[in-house]
């Protein structure tokens, strides 16, 4: 990393690299509170559209991790800034939870099931047949397809489960439409992370666990990409892909230093 600018700004993802199914991750803590400590700008980043930022902000401080909602970035947030600026006080039915239905309406989003202009998909736990025939039936009838990530599963202490990537595949399958991703790989939701807190590309990180999302919109967006081996990534998986992180530590832990 000599050769690139002093890092001044840090994104980091979630799960894999704070946080495992419930449980911190060693490092996790000594991390954020480095990154308070210094006074750099910093954000938490995550492709799940289920949490509002301050559901996510409490649940993470019941694992005993402070991170203040402003300082978290999600993806249903990603889609909802993205709508707008493509289509102000649009309308939008939503297969999602809260996060998602929440950051729409404070985006000036009607939510509906009549002619809306988009079906936007995001990551639930209660996906039901009705709604999904109603998605599939209003994108053939020209609502525009969205999904908040491409993530095809997710963890979970039971263990996997299917996740926003697998749903829109079936929707897409039934109408042949493919849906315009906003999260991660997108590095529109880095560039809006940036944006956020006010950060610029040569000087700022991303941590994550995953070369297929983290690394790979890191990457194209111009930071620093640091690899941590707490996830779903092993080295010998770094290997077959065709780009490399900045830097590939075993964990968050291995940061503190840094921040």
């Amino acid at each position: 990393m000599a050769d690139r600018k002093r890092i001044e700004s840090w994104l980091t993802d979630m799960d894999g690299v704070l946080v495992h199914e419930g449980t911190p991750i060693p490092g996790a803590k000594e991390f954020l509170r480095g990154l308070r400590e210094s006074g750099k700008r910093y954000l938490v980043l995550t492709n799940n559209s289920i949490y509002t930022p301050r559901d996510l902000s409490a649940r993470l401080a019941g694992m005993g991790l402070d991170v203040p909602e402003d300082r978290i970035w999600t993806s249903a947030l990603a889609t909802a800034k993205f709508l707008k600026s493509q289509r102000p006080g649009g309308t939008a039915y939503v297969v999602g939870e809260a996060g998602l239905t929440t950051a729409l309406y404070e985006a000036g989003y009607v939510l509906t099931d009549s002619q809306p202009d988009y079906v936007v998909l995001g990551e639930t736990r209660t996906y039901s047949f009705e709604s999904l025939t109603k998605a599939i039936r209003l994108i053939n009838a020209g609502a525009r397809f969205i999904a908040t990530n491409p993530d095809e599963s997710g963890p979970s202490p039971e263990g996997l489960l299917p996740a926003t990537g697998a749903v829109a595949a079936l929707i897409t399958k039934a109408t042949g439409v493919a849906p315009y991703v906003v999260g991660k790989p997108n590095p529109m939701m880095m560039r809006e992370a940036l944006n956020t807190v006010g950060a610029h590309s040569e000087t700022t990180a991303m941590v994550g666990d995953r070369m297929d999302t983290d690394i790979v919109s890191g990457m194209e967006a111009g930071l620093h990409t640091i690899l941590v081996l707490t996830g779903l990534t092993t080295p010998a998986d770094v290997e077959r892909f065709p780009y490399r992180p900045t830097r590939v530590v075993d964990s968050v832990a291995d940061l503190v230093d840094d921040v």
